[in-house]
């Protein structure tokens, strides 16, 4: 029985597998009517390409068996590959198009240039700009957007301005894709000022765009312009806290995320407590919040309610209680996070190896922080920071020396300003003088680190130690940065281990403009006075503290208790 082209179309239409596809594409084979047709020929590629269930190498076979393929079947090849594991091939392809004699249209370019950012070949979509140019589709508003996000994604900011100037300034999409650009680049500045710059131009923004903008509001923890996003997404009607649809919690999720990185916790929780579909990342963020902002308990809190409710951890979930274990040094549950983790066969990247290995390393469990550390067969800067840090606070200041000079063979790798905390810190708990002024200066004239508070704060905490208390007032006068109440507190514990009264005066009248809440440095003053029988200061030292009501703090230790099962 001889099939008619409408009734193969038909079905190709209602076509749901690759074995059905099979069996269709035999009876156009068979079908001398239909087989010469185009037509039927491209909707078998289409569904090969477009399909869930598709098979572009399917696709990439029949292709390859059509004497005079049609611009639409070259563009349907060249899309699969774009969307493909292999679009490179796209690339390909269009040479192969544009040798064989077919002019590409507006449809073509947009696949090849997406085939281009995905690979990060920056010089083919330069290539391909000209020839759009050269065909004349620079203004076609599809395929200038395409140029658009070629050039955003291959971090080329200053041509995808250009290219943008010439796109009609109602094309939200492209407005969407500036700004989106300028996120992904690290500029959240610029593309905050892009987005305030639609409402000149009269363009609504749309969901991405402003997931977008706020992303760039928390990234630059500017929680005011964040605030006016949240205002607007509300006088749209659209506020995606009194609604219960799921298409809202991308957008929910953003919200939550800018108030929480911009560190107005409450608001962050208020709304996430609102949220009638949370997903992971909602919970991630609050948890991350709580993490990053020191209120680690809650953190904990927040994620054994998340397992109640019925999620399941991720990697960055992971990470961030990692953090929260290491802070609390609570050793027992991160060590029951890396057997769940091992269990789960969840695979431990270099990232989730870093918080594991801080997490051993700051409760103490160095052994264990070894055998990660030497586990990794290729180690980042935060990896060696991490070893060499945990080593230097829990006293084996030597071997995080020996540490430290072994990265510094590995020339992929370059110490950055959290490397020298961990180095000078070393160096103090050793008594390392030269040592660590030999390193602080490298700091500067060979890496160009900037020497920050934590950074003189050790050097200061070093040289009052050694009793080289005119080296340290010598430095303190050069600081880049004002001394804060922690390295003056270093000095006075210095001037209390050498009793030198005189140094610990001159840091009284210091302390006095800064108004310490802390015990912390009175308590030390007291002791000084104390020990050179002063008993007069002394007094008064006590004095100041009763009547700006400052108590001692009291010491406070933890210990984790394993309970028996029986």
């Amino acid at each position: 029985m001889m099939m008619h082209q409408n009734t193969i179309l038909s079905l190709l239409a209602k076509c749901k597998t690759m074995s059905e596809l099979k069996r269709l594409h035999g009876l156009i084979i068979t079908t001398p009517t239909i087989i010469k047709s185009i037509v039927p020929l491209s909707k078998v590629i289409d569904f090969c390409v477009d399909s869930q269930f598709g098979d572009i190498n399917y696709a990439h076979t029949l292709f390859h068996q059509i004497d005079k393929p049609s611009v639409y079947i070259w563009n349907s090849i060249i899309r699969g590959y774009a969307n493909s594991y292999n679009p490179r091939m796209s690339m390909f392809l269009y040479r192969k198009m544009i040798q064989s004699g077919y002019s590409p249209d507006h449809f073509t370019f947009p696949f090849v240039l997406k085939a281009c950012y995905l690979v990060n070949d920056h010089d083919c979509g330069k290539f391909i700009h000209g020839c759009i140019v050269k065909s004349g589709y620079e203004t076609d508003s599809y395929v200038a957007t395409g140029m658009l996000q070629m050039y955003v994604s291959c971090a080329d900011m200053r041509s995808a301005l250009k290219v943008f100037d010439k796109i009609p300034k109602w094309n939200v999409v492209a407005w969407t894709c500036l700004i989106a650009g300028y996120v992904n680049n690290d500029q959240p500045c610029e593309a905050l000022k892009v987005f305030k710059g639609m409402d000149h131009w009269g363009v609504e923004p749309n969901e991405i765009t402003m997931v977008n903008a706020l992303i760039a509001c928390a990234r630059s923890r500017d929680i005011d312009t964040g605030r006016w996003v949240h205002d607007r997404i509300r006088n749209t009607g659209y506020d995606p806290f009194m609604m219960r649809s799921n298409s809202n919690v991308i957008l929910a999720t953003a919200i939550i995320e800018m108030y929480a990185k911009c560190g107005s916790l409450k608001t962050a929780r208020d709304l996430f407590n609102k949220m009638h579909k949370r997903n992971i990342v909602a919970w991630n963020s609050m948890i991350n919040a709580y993490t990053r902002y020191e209120r680690h308990q809650e953190a904990l809190d927040l994620f054994f309610n998340m397992r109640v409710s019925g999620f399941y951890p991720d990697k960055a979930t992971f990470q961030s209680v990692l953090s929260v274990c290491a802070n609390l040094c609570a050793l027992a549950l991160g060590q029951t996070i890396h057997a769940y983790l091992f269990k789960s066969g969840i695979g431990i990247d270099i990232a989730m190896a870093t918080a594991l290995l801080n997490m051993y390393a700051k409760t103490g469990e160095l052994g264990s922080a070894r055998k990660i550390f030497n586990s990794l067969e290729k180690k980042d800067v935060m990896v060696w920071t991490n070893m060499i840090n945990g080593l230097a606070m829990h006293g084996h200041g030597n071997e995080a020396l020996s540490m430290f000079q072994i990265m510094q063979e590995d020339s992929s790798v370059v110490p950055d300003h959290i490397t020298y905390i961990g180095v000078l810190f070393a160096c103090s708990h050793v008594g390392l003088v030269d040592e660590a002024q030999k390193h602080f200066n490298l700091m500067t004239t060979k890496y160009g680190i900037v020497p920050e508070r934590e950074h003189y704060g050790c050097m200061i905490d070093l040289l009052s130690r050694a009793g080289h208390f005119r080296e340290a007032e010598k430095l303190m006068e050069t600081m880049s940065v004002e001394p804060n109440v922690a390295i003056w507190g270093a000095l006075l514990n210095g001037c209390q281990i050498h009793e030198n009264v005189s140094v610990a005066n001159q840091v009284k009248v210091k302390l006095k403009e800064l108004e310490p809440g802390q015990s912390g440095v009175h308590v030390l003053l007291s002791n000084i006075y104390a020990r050179a029988s002063r008993w007069e200061e002394v007094n008064v030292t006590r004095k100041v503290m009763k009547d700006k009501r400052i108590t001692k703090t009291i010491g406070l230790s933890s210990v984790e208790m394993k309970l028996s099962s029986s």
